[in-house]
């Protein structure tokens, strides 16, 4: 298959502090990745580094063959903008403006006028039957309705990858399955390349393949040995 993503032998650190240790991975095209593994194992961070939001302190990320980690704050801004969409935890939606602004808004930054934008992103909520919320702002909607905002925002400028860090963690089980229906689909449909950071074994499930991190290593076991993530109050099973 046609390689999208890869690093090689990535390493990260927050001061003395070691997130990554060497990392080295590929994602290929129409791919969904689930990246798994306990608290602090350097799954986020390996995500933002991916994404272009962080730059490794060594190794390096290449997007489609290309080296992103060596680009411009500027340049990797703008590929985050065309061909990349994040989808965070909480959403980050702007609490300022409606949600259908929100969503229009990768659109609006990347130079679209605003009426093409507006139309793009109502087709969008639509997509995800929450169209009906255009006008409404972050705080008069629920964590799950905010989620498939989210997640519009992110898709609307129709990405080639979609980075998804805890898509779900801080939804119920009924709104997070349907936040996971609706990107699952999508990226079916369109066959964008997902990378999901997840702690949930039953989310990393329906990906295509797990990458489990302990420590900030891939964990090259691949045997579907237990984890616990005490911060996400349980245990997951690591199937490979």
């Amino acid at each position: 298959m046609t390689e999208m993503l890869s690093a090689r032998g990535i390493v990260r650190s927050y001061g003395a502090t070691p997130a990554l240790r060497g990392i080295t991975l590929t994602v290929a095209a129409g791919e969904i990745l689930a990246v798994t593994g306990p608290s602090g194992c350097g799954k986020s961070t390996l995500l933002l580094c991916l994404a272009g939001i962080l730059r490794p302190d060594v190794g390096e990320v290449r997007y489609r063959g290309r080296r992103i980690d060596e680009l411009s704050e500027t340049a990797r801004a703008r590929l985050r903008r065309g061909e990349f969409g994040v989808l965070f935890q909480f959403g980050q939606l702007v609490s300022e403006l409606s949600a259908v602004e929100n969503v229009a808004l990768p659109l609006l930054l990347a130079g679209a006028h605003r009426r093409a934008a507006r139309t793009a992103a109502t087709s969008w909520l639509q997509r995800f039957g929450i169209d009906h919320l255009s006008d409404a702002r972050p705080g008069e909607i629920s964590g799950g309705e905010q989620q498939r905002v989210a997640l519009a925002r992110a898709l609307v400028t129709e990405p080639r990858v979609l980075f998804a860090d805890e898509p779900t963690g801080a939804l119920d089980s009924l709104a997070g399955e349907q936040v996971l229906g609706h990107l699952l689909r999508v990226a079916r449909e369109q066959r964008t390349t997902v990378v999901l950071v997840t702690h949930d074994a039953r989310v990393a499930a329906y990906a295509d393949r797990e990458v489990v991190l302990r420590d900030g290593m891939v964990d090259p076991s691949g045997l579907g040995l237990a984890w616990s993530d005490p911060g996400a109050g349980g245990t997951g099973s690591v199937a490979w």
